[in-house]
C-alpha cells in the first residue's frame, strides 16, 4: 500500500485577508490608525480630566497667569500718550475723548477705536494711532484750519473751508483775520462765501461780512450800513461790476445805502435817509426860489 502524500498548502492569504490588507494599505486608514487613534486617546483622557468643575477652573486659572504674564512683560507696556499735530486745547480734547490708565498693556488697546474716537471730534480731519518703541502711544492729528466765522442762532463757531464745523468761540474778536458769514444755511455754501470774499477784496477793511438770506443768495455788508443784494445766480460776477462801477464812480462812497442786484436787467440804488431829506429839502428851495 502506497503512502498518502499530503497535498502541499498554498501559501497565498485567502481572498478575504487579501483584502483586508489592501484595505490597511490604503493612505486613509493608514493615516488613520497613525493619527487618528492617538488623537482619540487624547481626546479621551482630556474630556475625561475636564469632566470635574474642579480641574477646568484650575485650567483656566494657569492660563490666565500664563497670558497675564505675558502681556505684562515690561516690552508690552504702554506708559504714556504723545500727540503731535494738534493744538493744547485739542490735545486736551483728545486726552479726555481717550481716557487711559497708563500704563496699560498693548494688548489692551484697540487701536482702531482709539483712532475712531479721536477722528469723530470736530477740530479733527484726520488721525493716526500706532505704539512707538519704548511704550509710548502716539497719536497724530491733522487738524481743521479755521477758514471764516460763522453766526447763527446758537452762536458763533469756527468753520473749515469745507463748511466743517471746528469749535464754538466766545467773539469774532477771537479771530480778527476772518471773515463772517450769517444766516441759515450759510454754513453749507462755505465754498462760496470764500470765492465771494476774494471778489471783494478790493473794498478793503470795509467789508463786515455775508448773510445768507433765504437759503438762496448773498447780502455783502459794508460799513456804514451799506448793502449789496446780489442774485442767487452768478454773484461772483455781480459783485464783481458793483465793485467795477464803484472804482469808477465812487458809487460806493456816496449816501448809498443799498446796491439791489437781485434782478440783473434792472439794478437798484437805494440812497440812505440822510441823502433822501437833503434831496426833499433841495427841491423845496429850488421850489420857493422859482
Amino acid at each position: 500500500m502506497q503512502p498518502v502524500t499530503p497535498t502541499p498548502r498554498d501559501p497565498a492569504p485567502s481572498r478575504m485577508r487579501y483584502r483586508m490588507q489592501r484595505w490597511m494599505l490604503t493612505p486613509g486608514i493608514r493615516t488613520a490608525l497613525r493619527i487618528g487613534i492617538p488623537l482619540m486617546v487624547v481626546i479621551g483622557a482630556a474630556g475625561g480630566f475636564l469632566s470635574d468643575q474642579d480641574r477646568r477652573d484650575m485650567l483656566m486659572l494657569k492660563i490666565g497667569e500664563l497670558r497675564a504674564g505675558i502681556e505684562e512683560r515690561p516690552e508690552f507696556m504702554v506708559g504714556l500718550m504723545a500727540i503731535d499735530g494738534a493744538s493744547a486745547g485739542l490735545s486736551d480734547d483728545i486726552r479726555e475723548a481717550v481716557p487711559l490708565d497708563f500704563p496699560v498693556s498693548s494688548f489692551d488697546l484697540d487701536l482702531e477705536q482709539i483712532r475712531t474716537k479721536i477722528a469723530e471730534l470736530d477740530p479733527v480731519k484726520n488721525a493716526s494711532v500706532r505704539i512707538r518703541p519704548g511704550g509710548v502711544l502716539q497719536v497724530d492729528v491733522i487738524a481743521r484750519k479755521p477758514a471764516i466765522i460763522w453766526r447763527s442762532r446758537d452762536g458763533v463757531a469756527l468753520l473749515d473751508r469745507n463748511g466743517a464745523h471746528i469749535d464754538e468761540i466766545g467773539s469774532r474778536l477771537q479771530y480778527p483775520d476772518l471773515a463772517v458769514i450769517a444766516g441759515d444755511g450759510a454754513d453749507d455754501v462755505v465754498p462760496e462765501a470764500l470765492t465771494l470774499i476774494q471778489a471783494a477784496a478790493p473794498l478793503g477793511d470795509r467789508l463786515r461780512g455775508l448773510v445768507r438770506v433765504g437759503e438762496r443768495r448773498w447780502d455783502v455788508v459794508l460799513d456804514r450800513d451799506q448793502r449789496i443784494l446780489l442774485p442767487p445766480d452768478r454773484p461772483v460776477r455781480a459783485l464783481e461790476r458793483v465793485i467795477a462801477l464803484s472804482e469808477a464812480q465812487d458809487m460806493l462812497e456816496r449816501d448809498v445805502a443799498v446796491v439791489d442786484l437781485r434782478l440783473s436787467a434792472r439794478p437798484t440804488l437805494r440812497m440812505t435817509s440822510d441823502a433822501v431829506e437833503n434831496w426833499w429839502r433841495i427841491r423845496e428851495i429850488n421850489g420857493s426860489g422859482q
